[in-house]
Parts: C-alpha cells; sequence; structure tokens
C-alpha cells in the first residue's frame, strides 16, 4: 500500500491505519504500533513492565484507573501514526472518538520505555507526535543509561523545555499538569 500526503504532519485517515492493524499477526508477548508508517513490533520485558508499572502506580495518586492507560492504540498527528504508549494519562473530561479510542487531544501525560530495537522511536517520530499533539507532559525512562528525559512546553512541533533526571533522583511534575512528584528510586535497569 502506498499513500502520498502533501503534509507529513497532516493525519492519515483512521480507516488506512485500522487497515494495517488489522493486517498484522502480532506474535505472543510482543507489542505493536506503527510510526510514520512502519510497522514495529518489540518484546515485552520484564525490566519494561516494571518500569511501567512504577509509573503507573504514582499516576494513580492523582488519576483515577480509567484514565490511566498503558499499550491501547491512540491514533496521533503525522503520517500513519498509530501508537501504543506505554502509559498515558487522560485530562477529567476526555472522550473517545467515533471508534471508540482515546483521543490525542485528551492527553495530559505519555511515558515511554526505552526498548532497544525502537528507542529511536522514542527520541524522534512519536517525540515529534506528541509535541504536534500538545501533550504536555512526556517522559521517556531508559533502562540502558539509567535515566529519564522529560518533556514539556510543546510549542510548533516540538518541546521547548528538556530535562534529563538520573535514576534515584525524583522527577518533579508539580509545575505541570500532572502535578506530583514521584520516584525513580526502584526504577529498574538493563
Amino acid at each position: 500500500m502506498t499513500i502520498e500526503l502533501t503534509d507529513r504532519t497532516e493525519m492519515a485517515s483512521s480507516s488506512e491505519l485500522d487497515d494495517m492493524f488489522e493486517q498484522m499477526h502480532i506474535p505472543v508477548g510482543y507489542k505493536a504500533e506503527i510510526v510514520e508508517g512502519t510497522i514495529y513490533m518489540a518484546p515485552q520485558r520484564g525490566t519494561h513492565w516494571e518500569t511501567i508499572l512504577d509509573i503507573v502506580e504514582h499516576l494513580r495518586t492523582r488519576y483515577p484507573r480509567k484514565r490511566v492507560l498503558s499499550d491501547v492504540r491512540i491514533d496521533f498527528p503525522g503520517h500513519l501514526n498509530g501508537f501504543a504508549s506505554d502509559v498515558v494519562a487522560l485530562a477529567e473530561n476526555a472522550t473517545r472518538n467515533d471508534k471508540g479510542r482515546p483521543r490525542y487531544q485528551d492527553i495530559e501525560f505519555v511515558a515511554e520505555v526505552i526498548s532497544e530495537s525502537t528507542g529511536k522511536n522514542d527520541y524522534g517520530p512519536k517525540k515529534t507526535a506528541y509535541a504536534l499533539a500538545e501533550v504536555p507532559v512526556y517522559m521517556i525512562a531508559d533502562p540502558y543509561l539509567g535515566r529519564c528525559r522529560v518533556f514539556t512546553d510543546p510549542q510548533d512541533g516540538d518541546y521547548k523545555i528538556d530535562v534529563t533526571i538520573a535514576y534515584g533522583t525524583p522527577v518533579d511534575l508539580t509545575h505541570t499538569v500532572v502535578g506530583i512528584t514521584f520516584s525513580t528510586d526502584e526504577f529498574p535497569r538493563d
């Protein structure tokens, strides 16, 4: 399937992404998503899941269960971007699109945990898509380097603030819409 768009920041139709997802055969134990029209599959690892769970547990101090998601498809701005973000926190008044999926416009926080095979997406096209979607807070947890990167203040398709935090140092999001601080002391390393 060849699709041409003149503006790469334009969202592809949901049906194009639906067709791609429906044709996938995802092996057990793998996560799949589409980034800029390319299908990526990564094996789920214990370190990955432990970090996700730790982030979710911290978010649950502020967000009710129904507003915290993990590995749920959300379509984002850009050419064929159907992400299954590791962790998403939704605004209080979040709604669903006509297919029953969460809308990117309602996201307050996204976290991705780096996998060796797909880490370049988290720092590259996914970061761009989150900024274009104006996600207020985007955090990358990197168990290989033992640090988090927190991006805030999305403007013009990029984040204006980029803070690096070593594992063991608290992540202070009190100045953001998230409004909490959480510990990275127990984030596992690879």
